[in-house]
């Protein structure tokens, strides 16, 4: 079995690739538009499962699992060229969801 890799891994991992091209990291307008597509694929594979447009018969066969993929690794790009740990906003995030919102919803009783 393959051992799990912690999110400063993949970070690192998805460095290691992108820095051996010349061309690096895109600047942070181009990947912001490249995360907009990569967003805007993802929401036309869930409207073709779970909403009212079917695919067309020449549109070719993606999954939910590999448009979230893209997502993802755009948002590691992103954050790797601005220097940003994800697993740091991801526990600065989690703080405010568990101190700010932590009545803001109708708990599940156990």
């Amino acid at each position: 079995m393959e051992q799990r890799k912690t999110l400063q891994q993949i970070q690192q991992e998805v460095d290691d690739y992108i820095s051996q091209f010349k061309e690096g990291y895109f600047s942070p307008l181009a990947m912001m538009a490249r995360m907009t597509e990569e967003v805007g694929e993802l929401a036309r594979e869930i409207n073709h499962y779970y909403g009212e447009k079917p695919k067309k018969q020449e549109e070719g066969e993606k999954t939910i699992e590999e448009e979230l993929g893209d997502v993802f690794f755009i948002v590691l790009c992103f954050a790797n060229s601005l220097g940003i740990s994800l697993e740091e906003a991801f526990h600065r995030i989690m703080h405010k969801f568990y101190t700010r919102d932590k009545d803001r919803w109708t708990r599940i009783e156990e």
